[in-house]
């Protein structure tokens, strides 16, 4: 069979570096991802991913393809792609290392030849190429075992994908590949599929760092260059993250999905979609309610900020919606909080700010008056932001009447000094800014402690007089006591 197959292939080469395919043949290829908009009338029917060559399997030695003549690279290309669908269990290191080494080789010539892009490759080439990178790239998933409880994630250990070799090359093969000026993308979008997508999206739940950083290149060029995938991704992600903030929380890709909506929303048009929008109220925004929020805080309020300096009318809403999922008792949390308002403050104007600021400071004292003090001393350092400080100070008579208690309590109780003295120099900033309000504030915060003092001792003297009461009313050996 493989001389019938040289025999064909002795044909004068044309002046084109597309190189035509010979008549298919039925040993053209053992592995394919069913594509149904490829099928075609005299085609062979596909065949499934399940009968991808295992190891042990016949692994030769080619040559290089820069080394054959023009009229044979379509048959060696084909069967390097045979080679490299070969899977090896990487579990044993002292296995099938020749072989494997082999494999390795070929990835990397093929990811030579697509990046140089010396020779064009013909549909069939495409085909089996895509076949050959599911098979290495579609695959299960270790179960979760780091990062799925809120704790920090650099403090676990980075899990390494055992097979890396082997999958870094094959996805530096598909990045060449979607991104290369050669690539047609009428005739790619064939293999890049909705169900190719799907898959792809499936990989970023990967424990392995760095396949997640791949994987994040390739699906932002995908979204580049394939516009008609556009809505299809970005409803595919929202699903993503609804599964994960309503059912399981345990997803290791959410940060860098993140950062391909980050850049995505950067590119929105104005006036903004109202679908744009929704996906900023039902999934960017209910991303704040996982514990494990640490992981990805940064990605995700940039994002939320990209909505706001977008559209400012949006900043009421975002900051709503922050204030809905405001931690209880995590303080750490607490502090990512304090400082992505602190950063949507920044770009809020007067008008928006004065619609969401009393429940704002609402929370702001309470945060204000925390034990911790990592959580007061960062909502202290809002004062030191020349933007917020003109925003308080255009409202101050609204908002130092909701937070003088918390400055007050904090100057003559907190355990922390630094809070003592942040608390105190917001103090003499209001008095600068209004002596008089601050005046009539101070006054009717005595006037309440006053009240309070007088409250408390009016409890004692009833706790005092039920005492005395039970005291005159028990007899000896009644342990009842009537009131």
């Amino acid at each position: 069979m493989l001389n019938k197959i040289m025999k064909r292939g002795h044909r004068k080469p044309s002046k084109s570096e597309s190189i035509e395919p010979p008549i298919p043949t039925t040993s053209a290829s053992s592995v394919t991802v069913n594509h149904a908009s490829r099928l075609a009338s005299g085609t062979p029917p596909p065949v499934t991913l399940a009968t991808a060559p295992q190891y042990p399997a016949t692994v030769e030695v080619l040559p290089m393809l820069r080394d054959v003549p023009m009229s044979d690279r379509h048959n060696l290309f084909i069967r390097k792609l045979q080679i490299c669908c070969i899977l090896f269990n990487f579990s044993d290191t002292m296995r099938s290392i020749r072989e494997r080494e082999i494999k390795r080789q070929t990835l990397a010539e093929l990811v030579e030849l697509v990046q140089s892009g010396s020779c064009k490759m013909n549909e069939i080439m495409q085909e089996e190429l895509m076949k050959m990178i599911s098979v290495n790239i579609f695959r299960c998933l270790p179960p979760h075992e780091s990062g799925v409880d809120g704790g920090d994630p650099e403090d676990d250990e980075m899990f390494i994908e055992p097979s890396w070799p082997h999958l870094q090359l094959v996805y530096e093969l598909l990045l060449k590949y979607v991104v290369s000026l050669d690539t047609d993308t009428k005739i790619a979008k064939r293999y890049l599929d909705h169900s190719f997508v799907l898959k792809l999206l499936d990989l970023f739940d990967s424990e392995d760092m760095r396949e997640r950083e791949y994987l994040k290149t390739i699906l932002h060029r995908i979204y580049g260059r394939f516009m008609v995938h556009r809505p299809f991704i970005r409803n595919a992600i929202n699903n993503i993250f609804y599964r994960f903030i309503f059912e399981t929380e345990k997803y290791n890709g959410i940060g860098e999905l993140l950062e391909i909506l980050g850049s995505i929303i950067n590119g929105f048009a104005l006036p903004m979609k109202e679908e744009h929008k929704l996906f900023l109220v039902r999934a960017l925004i209910p991303l704040h309610k996982p514990k494990c929020i640490s992981s990805y805080h940064q990605q995700l309020s940039y994002c939320i900020i990209q909505f706001v300096e977008k559209d400012y009318r949006l900043a009421d809403t975002v900051i709503r919606g922050v204030l809905k999922y405001w931690p209880v008792t995590n303080c750490g949390k607490e502090v990512l909080f304090l400082g992505e308002l602190e950063e949507i403050l920044e770009v809020t104007q007067s008008a928006e700010f004065q619609r969401c600021m009393v429940p704002l400071f609402r929370q702001i004292k309470r945060s204000l008056n925390n034990s911790h003090f990592q959580v007061a001393e960062r909502a202290l350092f809002w004062w030191n932001n020349e933007h917020i400080v003109g925003l308080i100070a255009e409202n101050r008579h609204v908002i130092l009447p909701i937070i003088f208690d918390a400055l007050e309590k904090n100057i003559r109780g907190h355990w922390n000094q630094a809070i003592i003295g942040l608390s105190s120099n917001v103090r003499k900033m209001f008095i600068e800014m209004d002596s008089e309000l601050f005046e009539e504030c101070q006054r009717q915060y005595e006037e309440k402690e006053a009240r309070t003092g007088e409250m408390e001792e009016q409890r004692q003297l009833t706790w005092k007089k039920l005492e005395e009461v039970a005291a005159q009313t028990t007899t000896p050996g009644d342990n009842m006591v009537i009131v």
